[in-house]
């Protein structure tokens, strides 16, 4: 079927499983591990919009946008070293997310976290107190390494303590978490922009060590998840956290299927070449697109630098910072929609329509800022036209945070058998990472030389995405993650790869 829907009806399991408070009070201390990845988003366009932080380490940049001279607004913010203060720590979250695949498998999801958590507190600290660029690079690459760690634990954490019909909604809570520290950062940004004396930025990149020492404290309480403690050879203690998470004591084929997978698991020796299988390439091939096409979405131009973009299009100081508030509440109001939707209408829905509704708010805002800039970037934007551009960003940004933005991280950690889930999952956050990287450091600018026409490059990605999503992403919703190569086997696409492994068994076992 061409639209790539699965129908699993009958085909796989349906595990006893529900909602106690033992599993939503992990879950929701496990998610806060989001709230350091978003905080750092919020925070780093904030202070790179400050003049004092502007003067004090990139004092070109700031010469530059205070000269009278300069009229072509799309090139104010345009340096190489500003965005690598911003994108440094995605590089190191990339090269740290191999080391974390080796750690989560062998220590487990817990410690995982907490090594996170306390490299991203060391690395809060070194920011508060930077005297000179080396300083602040140092810290980013510390809090880079924690944003490694827990990208690659907490959504593994999530998708194996949730039962099967509640696992979206559950680890959408990570993305929450990522919107809630999205919007707290803004509202920093905007009440330490007016401290006198200049220093409010150190307050806004020092206050990174709550979030912080919140999910270290959080990881030392939590306990480790079935999955990894069978992975670990604690069968018995395995099974009794299934029963306490499950709220049942009929466990016992859940059990059975985890062992098996256990199983399996150990006579994988090498996880990172076991994924060339042909077997797995429907798992290789989601682990490097989903997380690339999320932020070729184009979202980064915003989060990253949404006070920098709005005082590019022409919003003052003030007015710019409230934007990015404005903008940081609408995306965590809108994944709150997913967190109630995506268990029952499913993935590919909110996918596709998250798709579209980005398409269309992505021409809109370039078209309106190409009407008043056009090429030359001179030109002064009205108050009205200014909240018209806004509301075409919320627009966009709400199609992100119900869709790409949480699925981005759900349906990767859903996917992939337990042999090779750790590295798996180190490829999804490391090409994420990459792609972060990527668009943090080139962004400034490409809005330079693209000018306009770079919501059109980012709409034109969203468009290729929504397509991909539509033919090649199947269904994933109610199906326990030890099943879901049953939903490989059932797709008019994917089911090639599986068939054909299985037929190269049955011969290897009859020769």
């Amino acid at each position: 079927m061409a639209g790539g829907a699965v129908a699993v009806a009958g085909v796989v399991k349906d595990y006893p499983g529900k909602m106690t408070l033992f599993v939503f009070f992990t879950c929701l201390v496990a998610s806060s591990g989001g709230l350091i990845f978003g905080y750092d988003i919020g925070i780093s366009g904030g202070v790179t919009a400050m003049d004092s932080f502007l003067e004090k380490f990139f004092p070109a940049v700031y010469r530059k946008q205070n000269q009278e001279t300069v009229t072509n607004q799309y090139c104010k913010f345009e340096s190489q070293t500003l965005t690598l203060f911003t994108s440094s720590l995605y590089l190191a979250a990339l090269i740290a997310s191999f080391f974390a695949s080796s750690a989560t498998r062998a220590f487990g999801r817990r410690n995982s976290m907490l090594g996170g958590g306390a490299t991203f507190l060391a690395g809060a600290v070194i920011n508060g107190f930077a005297k000179n660029i080396a300083m602040l690079i140092v810290g980013r690459i510390l809090l880079g390494i924690g944003v490694g760690f827990a990208n690659q634990s907490v959504p593994l954490y999530l998708s194996e303590m949730a039962p099967a019909r509640l696992r979206g909604m559950l680890n959408i809570g990570f993305q929450l978490m990522i919107t809630i520290g999205i919007l707290i950062a803004n509202l920093i940004n905007y009440g330490t922009s007016k401290i006198s004396g200049g220093w409010g930025w150190r307050v806004g990149l020092g206050l990174a060590a709550v979030p912080a020492i919140i999910i270290t404290l959080g990881a030392l309480i939590l306990p480790d998840t079935p999955n990894s403690l069978v992975e670990r050879g604690q069968a018995e203690k395995a099974k009794t956290m299934l029963r306490r998470i499950r709220g049942s004591s009929d466990v016992q084929e859940e059990y059975d299927d985890l062992v098996a997978a256990s199983d399996a698991s150990k006579v994988v020796k090498h996880p990172w070449s076991t994924l060339s299988n042909r077997k797995y390439r429907p798992q290789l091939v989601m682990s490097f697109l989903i997380p690339m096409f999320q932020q070729l979405t184009g979202i980064n131009m915003v989060m990253f630098y949404s006070p920098v973009l709005f005082k590019t299009i022409g919003f003052g100081d003030d007015a710019s910072l409230m934007a990015a508030v404005i903008t940081g509440l609408v995306n965590a109001s809108a994944t709150i929609v997913s967190i109630l939707t995506v268990d029952r209408i499913g993935r590919r829905v909110l996918f596709l329509e998250g798709g579209v509704q980005m398409i269309i708010a992505q021409v809109v805002v370039g078209t309106l800022i190409g009407i008043k800039f056009g090429t030359s970037g001179q030109g002064d934007i009205s108050k009205p036209y200014a909240i018209f551009v806004v509301l075409f960003i919320c627009v966009f940004v709400s199609g992100f945070a119900w869709s790409w933005g949480p699925l981005g991280w759900l349906v990767p950690s859903e996917i992939f058998p337990l042999e090779i889930r750790s590295a798996a999952q180190s490829i999804s956050v490391s090409v994420n990472m990459f792609f972060t990287f990527v668009v943090a450091q080139v962004f400034l600018m490409m809005m330079c030389h693209l000018k306009f026409a770079l919501f059109y490059f980012f709409g034109a990605w969203v468009l290729m995405m929504t397509i991909f999503v539509f033919f090649f992403v199947p269904e994933t919703k109610n199906v326990p993650i030890e099943e879901m190569t049953e939903v490989w086997k059932r797709h008019w696409y994917w089911s090639k790869y599986i068939d054909d492994d299985d037929r190269d068994v049955e011969m290897a076992a009859t020769s």
